[in-house]
């Protein structure tokens, strides 16, 4: 095996110069073969408040620049043992979500061809249905663990099928999901009814809320998370807005009383076990951030994710 093209050293090109891919690594097309593929989707057709998550991937990457080769939380260096590369991003239509949800679907598909694994970079959340069917085509019906503000279970916005509220409802239905093992983490805020959370567990998810997590701890919503997704294929979502305001400012449905970026580093770092088999990182939304605040949270969560995907890889 040839040895792997890891990020330009910054000792010899700083930090702020060059083309902004993530983590400055290589292009997919820069290299002989890619394990593990981060990818954008500047998409935000989906949106139902504050748009401007189609800049969500270029503006992570710019935040990237940063991060550095060894990740001590984990003692691994994922770029020495997978070889990681930036694979740009899907191209998508703007004015119609029927038609951009099949071409990202096609594209992932493609892209899960060249790559043994993908962590995508949105775009709004409806990205995470065409995401999920390229998964369960692949892998079958897989767990998700979805961490968000909302619970994006909802049926219809101004009677659209497909928005970012709606994609694990419509995964749900589909049979893309394992109705035994998927959850929730870091949900809070108000709701329509009660009968969100009732058609929420029919849908498959059980829930680590946000409070759970401040009254019992981060250890006890670690717990609870891996027991609920055992060792089932998994798929992991991240809504930015789990964090709280104070930590992820730059996104388009804040709630109050969220995670702080510690918390969301520390439950992933706690998923080295699992069997993850695509991730997601979405809804930035760099108008609203404020010195790249939610920028650098969101590149040190693919960060993590892409740690965890090379260690497994790797065993």
């Amino acid at each position: 095996m040839t040895e792997n093209v890891g990020p330009i050293d910054a000792s010899v090109n700083p930090r702020y110069s060059g083309i902004a891919t993530f983590a400055r690594l290589p292009r997919i097309e820069d290299v002989p073969r890619a394990d593990i593929a981060v990818v954008g989707i500047p998409f935000d057709s989906g949106v139902s408040y504050r748009p401007g998550t189609r800049f969500g991937p270029s503006h992570v990457r710019e935040s990237s620049r940063l991060l550095r080769p060894y990740n001590p939380a984990q003692d691994v260096s994922p770029f020495a043992i997978a070889q990681v590369v930036d694979a740009g991003d899907i191209p998508v239509n703007p004015f119609d979500i029927t038609e951009a949800v099949d071409e990202v679907e096609r594209a992932a598909k493609a892209l899960g061809e060249q790559a043994q694994r993908i962590v995508t970079i949105g775009g709004d959340h409806t990205v995470a249905l065409p995401l999920l069917r390229a998964v369960a085509a692949k892998h079958g019906p897989v767990a998700v663990l979805h961490f968000d503000a909302h619970l994006d279970t909802w049926d219809t916005y101004f009677g659209a099928p497909i928005t970012h509220g709606t994609p694990f409802r419509r995964a749900s239905e589909e049979g893309l999901i394992d109705l035994t093992a998927s959850c929730h983490v870091g949900t809070r805020g108000p709701l329509y009814s009660k009968q969100d959370l009732i058609d929420d567990e029919r849908l498959g998810f059980s829930i680590v809320s946000s409070e759970y997590i401040e009254e019992h701890g981060v250890d006890a919503g670690i717990q609870r998370i891996l027991q609920r997704i055992g060792d089932k294929p998994l798929y992991v979502s991240i809504d930015i807005d789990v964090l709280d305001p104070a930590h992820a400012p730059g996104t388009g449905t804040p709630e109050a009383g969220g995670l702080t970026s510690r918390e969301l580093l520390r439950i992933l770092r706690a998923l080295s076990s699992t069997n993850i088999v695509g991730a997601d990182v979405v809804e930035v939304s760099p108008a609203y951030d404020h010195a790249q605040m939610t920028g650098i949270a969101a590149s040190h969560v693919v960060y993590e994710l892409v740690t965890l995907l090379a260690a497994q890889l790797a065993r």
